[in-house]
């Protein structure tokens, strides 16, 4: 369809930019998004012919219908909408803008130090029965309480019946009121009388009014056997109760880890270190400190293992390991090739995904048993760039420790660079402050102020050389005086003959 020019007469006008009066401040607009009002009015005014003809390169009428205020709007809705989507999937942004989940790492190890495992499908449950005495022990209070005293009941209860058993079968019972009857236990008239007296026989608390007569063997025998066993139940319950109070699993709880771990420099070089105390005044003799990396791997072979422990290097090689811990002490691992972070920056710390075991052992000076104390530290928990306050001052006759800052880190200046990177880094620089050195003692050597010195005469005999006439004379005389030089150098031979030559 061919188009008639003068109806394009105001389009120039409609395509020039507004300029804005005075005292209105231009409102900046995105010229894709938001084409000039002019230029949709100059569009309207030319009707299909403008449309069918000439398809404008924007976005559908629809949004070209917006104002600017509104498209910010939507695309800010559209931006929490994909953001509420990403959160619902568990993704979150990292440090340095990379996506992490945030999905929770099972702990293999909790903070309190219990071990976040339970064994199923074991079907030779009989074992446990083989080492009963460990067995109680390992039972929780409620249970441990609940097998003591029926231990006790069922026993009473047992004997008690047998008691009765006896009195009515030899008719004790049916001759209560005959006095000439002499009955197996005096004054046993039912079962409950019967059970009193199996706990006065059992406990040895003999009250003097049930005893046994001389005319019944058989309770003879059973009062024997009940004894016997009585003290072996004695036995065997107060020393699991004496066992389970005194174990060393409470003395732990005074073994405290700090709630994160650091990485930062130290001499120079990056060390992981967490720190831990004794908030008791008895302290834990031969302190041992040891700490594992908890980390899935596959092998070269493609052999996936699952929670795979590796060995963190706390100072076993010098000794540093072997604590004495009177006041809280920031235990450090060196960063070097052998360590299992010797290629982790600061930017895969946040990506990976392990589990920092801490185990401490030691005996307890006031038991004189073994103890150990657990903590861990998930990937999350070890901040990068920071190191712990201090926490120890002096005051009048002795230090004063300030369990307050325990836990409290502040931030340092720490590379964020992996450890091998940071190696090779400090190599370049040595390599080049040893380089440049040697240079410079060079340069001094051959720029020193007797080689200058021949150096110069030695070009401007050169140059004399190149001369005539006159300049040959000299010469002679500049080269005598080189000969003269070297004579010095060779000896006085040399010199007189320079002499005599002249």
């Amino acid at each position: 369809m061919a188009l008639d020019n003068t109806g394009f007469s105001s389009c120039p006008e409609s395509l020039s930019l507004p300029v804005p009066e005075k005292g209105e401040e231009p409102v900046e607009e995105d010229p894709k998004d938001a084409p000039p009002t002019d230029l949709q009015n100059t569009f309207e005014e030319l009707g299909h012919v403008v449309t069918t003809e000439t398809a404008p390169p924007t976005q559908p009428p629809t949004s070209n219908n917006m104002s600017f205020q509104a498209k910010m709007a939507a695309r800010e809705a559209q931006a929490n909408q994909h953001r509420k989507k990403l959160q619902g999937v568990g993704q979150e942004r990292g440090k340095f803008g990379w996506g992490r989940s945030r999905r929770k790492r099972q702990r293999y190890v909790e903070k309190n130090g219990r071990c976040n495992v339970q064994h199923g499908n074991m079907r030779k449950t009989y074992r446990y029965l083989t080492d009963i005495f460990t067995t109680l022990v390992d039972l929780n209070w409620r249970c441990s309480l609940l097998v003591f005293v029926l231990a006790y009941a069922v026993t009473w209860l047992f004997f008690g019946a047998i008691w009765y058993l006896i009195a009515y079968c030899r008719g004790d019972l049916d001759h209560l009121e005959d006095e000439t009857w002499t009955p197996c236990v005096n004054n046993v008239n039912g079962f409950i009388s019967a059970f009193l007296f199996s706990i006065e026989t059992e406990t040895t608390i003999g009250y003097g009014h049930r005893v046994i007569t001389d005319q019944c063997p058989v309770g003879t025998m059973l009062l024997l056997l009940q004894a016997i066993l009585g003290s072996m139940v004695n036995a065997f319950m107060v020393g699991c109760m004496f066992v389970k109070i005194s174990q060393p699993n409470k003395r732990a709880e005074t073994l405290v880890f700090s709630r994160n771990a650091v990485i930062s420099l130290r001499d120079d070089k990056l060390c992981l270190m967490f720190r831990v105390g004794d908030l008791r005044s008895s302290h834990i003799v031969g302190a041992n400190m040891r700490a594992k990396l908890i980390k899935s791997k596959q092998t070269q072979e493609g052999e996936f293992i699952p929670l795979d422990q590796t060995d963190i290097s706390v100072g076993f090689e010098t000794g540093d390991d072997r604590l004495f811990l009177v006041s809280p002490l920031v235990i450090s691992h060196e960063i070097d090739v052998r360590s299992p972070f010797w290629d982790m920056s600061q930017g895969q710390l946040e990506k990976e995904d392990f589990e920092i075991v801490v185990i401490l052992e030691g005996m307890v000076e006031a038991t004189g048993m073994t103890c150990q104390a657990r903590s861990s530290y998930l990937a999350e928990e070890v901040l990068w760039g920071h190191r712990f306050s201090p926490m120890m001052s002096l005051a009048e006759g002795f230090f004063d420790v300030d369990y307050g800052a325990f836990h409290h880190t502040f931030e340092v200046n720490t590379p964020s660079c992996s450890a091998r990177e940071l190696a090779l880094a400090t190599a370049r620089l040595d390599a080049h402050l040893y380089w440049s050195i040697s240079s410079r003692l060079d340069e001094d050597k051959w720029e020193g102020p007797n080689l200058t010195e021949q150096t110069e005469k030695s070009t401007d005999s050169e140059s004399v050389r190149e001369g005539d006439g006159p300049t040959f004379t000299v010469g002679g005389v500049t080269n005598t005086q080189d000969q003269s030089v070297v004579g010095e150098q060779n000896g006085s031979v040399t010199t007189d003959q320079s002499e005599s030559e002249a």
